[in-house]
C-alpha cells in the first residue's frame, strides 16, 4: 500500500461503512411500499394464499383454503362462503455488485467515487438485512474481484464490507487493467449466483460498460430485480469558468473552462452518454438513478425514494 499521503476522504475505512447503517432507514427495497411514482415503482409481488401483510381481494371460498380467512361479513351478505386472500412476498435475496476499479478513484470536492460507492453499497446491504433477506455482494476492481455469497447474517455484510474496504485501499498503487475482461468476468460469477427472484444493485460510473456487459444485465433483468446507480463527480459534467490543467499518470490536457462553448459541449456530451444510457435501461424496465460525490448521501437518497419510506 502507498505511504503517499492522500487527503481525507479519498478512501474509506469499515468503521465509516458500518456507520452507513444509519442511512439505510431513509428507504425501502421492498417494491410495494414503493408508491407508483418512485424509482422502485411499477415492480411485481407475488400474490400466494395465505396470512400475508397486505390484503389483495375476497373471493368464493375453495377448499383447501385457510378458514381463518373465510370474511363471515361478506358471507353473510352473499349466502356464500368467501374468503380474503392476501398478497404475501417471497424471499427477495439480494446480491450488490460495487465498482472498486480505477476510474472510481476520482474527486473533485468533497469525497472519491469510489468512497461513495462503498458507502451506497453498506447502505443496501444494511436495508436489504433489515426487511429480512439474504445479501452477499461481488467487489470489483482492476486486479481482482471478491464474492460474498448471500446470507441472512450481520456477520457476512461485515466480511462483504472489509472486501470493499481493503478493494477501495488498494486504488492507491493499482494499475488500470483491461476493465472490460473483469466486467465480463463479473458477469459471468454474478449469473452463477443469481437465479431468480432476486434484487441484483450495481453501484458503478458507468462509463467504460461494453454492449456486451449491457446486454448481460438485460438477461437478469428478465428474471429479477435490478437496480443500477451512477455514482458521478460534478466535475465530470460541469467544468470550472477557468483555464486548467487535467490529466493522469500518463497524459495531461490543458482546458480553457473561460470558453462558454466548451463548457456547453463538455456538458452536452455527458447529458447525452447518461440519456442514452438511460433509456437502454428503460426499454427493460431497469431503473437507473444517479448520485454524485458532494452532497450528502442520506439527503440524496431521500429525494430518489421520497414517497417510498415505510
Amino acid at each position: 500500500m502507498s505511504t503517499t499521503p492522500f487527503p481525507s476522504q479519498v478512501f474509506t475505512s469499515l468503521k465509516e461503512l458500518l456507520g452507513m447503517e444509519r442511512v439505510s432507514q431513509f428507504f425501502s427495497l421492498i417494491a410495494r411500499k414503493q408508491k407508483v411514482k418512485s424509482i422502485l415503482g411499477g415492480r411485481h409481488e407475488s400474490k400466494l394464499r395465505g396470512r400475508g401483510l397486505d390484503f389483495e381481494e375476497v373471493r368464493h371460498y375453495v377448499k383447501g383454503d385457510d378458514i381463518r380467512n373465510i370474511d363471515w361479513k361478506v358471507t353473510a351478505r352473499t349466502k356464500e362462503t368467501h374468503t380474503r386472500v392476501f398478497s404475501e412476498e417471497k424471499e427477495k435475496p439480494a446480491l450488490i455488485v460495487v465498482d472498486q476499479s480505477k476510474s472510481m478513484f476520482f474527486g473533485s470536492q468533497k469525497r472519491t467515487k469510489s468512497v461513495v460507492a462503498a458507502e451506497l453499497a453498506a447502505v443496501a446491504a444494511f436495508r436489504v438485512l433489515k426487511q429480512g433477506d439474504r445479501v452477499g455482494g461481488v467487489v470489483f476492481a482492476d486486479n481482482g474481484i471478491d464474492i460474498i455469497q448471500p446470507k441472512r447474517d450481520r456477520r457476512n455484510i461485515l466480511r462483504f464490507l472489509e472486501k470493499v474496504v481493503s478493494r477501495n485501499h488498494e486504488l492507491a498503487d493499482s494499475k488500470p487493467a483491461n476493465i472490460e475482461d473483469a466486467l465480463k468476468e463479473v458477469a459471468m460469477k454474478t449469473r452463477n449466483i443469481v437465479t431468480h427472484d432476486y434484487l441484483v444493485v450495481v453501484i458503478s460510473d458507468f462509463i467504460r460498460y461494453s454492449p456486451e456487459v449491457t446486454r448481460f444485465i438485460s438477461q437478469i433483468a428478465q428474471h429479477n430485480d435490478v437496480v443500477l446507480v451512477k455514482v458521478f463527480d460534478p466535475l465530470e459534467r460541469d467544468i470550472p469558468k477557468t483555464k486548467f490543467v487535467a490529466g493522469n499518470q500518463e497524459t495531461q490536457i490543458a482546458v480553457d473552462g473561460k470558453s462558454k462553448k466548451i463548457r456547453e459541449t463538455f456538458q452536452s456530451g455527458y447529458d447525452m452518454d447518461y440519456q442514452a444510457f438511460q433509456a437502454q435501461m428503460k426499454k427493460h424496465r431497469i431503473p437507473l438513478f444517479s448520485i454524485n460525490t458532494v452532497q450528502p448521501i442520506e439527503e440524496q437518497l431521500k429525494e430518489v425514494f421520497k414517497g417510498g419510506r415505510k
